[in-house]
């Protein structure tokens, strides 16, 4: 299995195993990413998901080995399925990358897909696929400049350097960074607070921000609202509230 699933109560921990390639994805290792996360996004009783590579590298991209040796993954401007696996998919709840080593070429665009990062103090984050010829094709030039801008992407894109955990965080790509060896823990962790928040409301907010993007200002606001009713309709807004008014999470407290 180059893929390794495990659960840890309301997480889901996604491990890309191929550590004698650097977690490089070959076409068996992008299905079976692309089938867990669907496992993960179905499964009612978990909440949110970390993805993680086995040994010292988070992901070194596509397998070049493979695709040398003849392997050809689909490359479509349809479906739902990408050449590195499940980057096309917009789940339903969130994902967290967690970073030791190399994120680099469609490993940089795995990490790019999740909703958060947490980098290890010696992760490195890259266009690495420059060197050889190899387009960024599971939203990379999409996703990239959404999260830090078009001048600091094109400074990695156009030169294929590495950025260090540092100045990933100084420039909004990895949100977390934590001592080499901690990325898992501190990951699962964070995943475990935002699993404790009440999770239709986030939710519907999460996906509010993704479908702006796809929309005017004006159908931005009426999808907000449309969102926003659902969750106050649900009932998880009283009883936030109510909790509140008993004197739970005063002063900015959690838990």
């Amino acid at each position: 299995m180059t893929i390794q699933y495990e659960t840890r109560d309301t997480i889901a921990v996604v491990t890309i195993d191929r550590p004698e390639r650097r977690n490089a994805v070959d076409m068996p290792t992008s299905q079976a990413l692309y089938d867990a996360f669907k496992q993960f996004d179905a499964d009612e009783a978990l909440s949110v998901a970390v993805l993680t590579g086995a040994g010292d590298a988070f992901c070194a991209g596509a397998d070049l080995r493979a695709i040398s040796e003849g392997e050809k993954k689909p490359v479509r401007e349809e479906g739902d399925f990408a050449p590195m696996g499940p980057t096309r998919l917009r789940l339903s709840k969130p994902v967290i990358a967690a970073v030791e080593g190399p994120a680099v070429a469609g490993g940089l665009e795995l990490a790019l897909w999740a909703d958060l990062r947490v980098a290890a103090q010696s992760s490195v984050f890259g266009v690495y696929c420059r060197r050889f010829g190899v387009p960024l094709i599971d939203l990379g030039t999409i996703r990239l400049p959404r999260l830090i801008g078009q001048s600091r992407a094109s400074d990695m894109i156009l030169t294929g350097r590495g950025v260090g955990a540092e100045e990933a965080h100084a420039m909004g790509l990895a949100n977390r960074v934590v001592a080499d060896g901690e990325a898992l823990d501190a990951a699962i962790k964070l995943a475990s607070e935002i699993a404790a928040f009440p999770q239709l409301c986030m939710r519907n907010d999460r996906l509010s921000m993704f479908e702006q993007w796809d929309m005017r200002e004006e159908e931005a606001l009426k999808n907000e609202i449309r969102r926003g009713l659902e969750t106050i309709e649900s009932g998880e807004t009283l009883s936030g509230a109510t909790a509140f008014a008993g004197g739970k999470g005063r002063h900015g407290e959690f838990g």
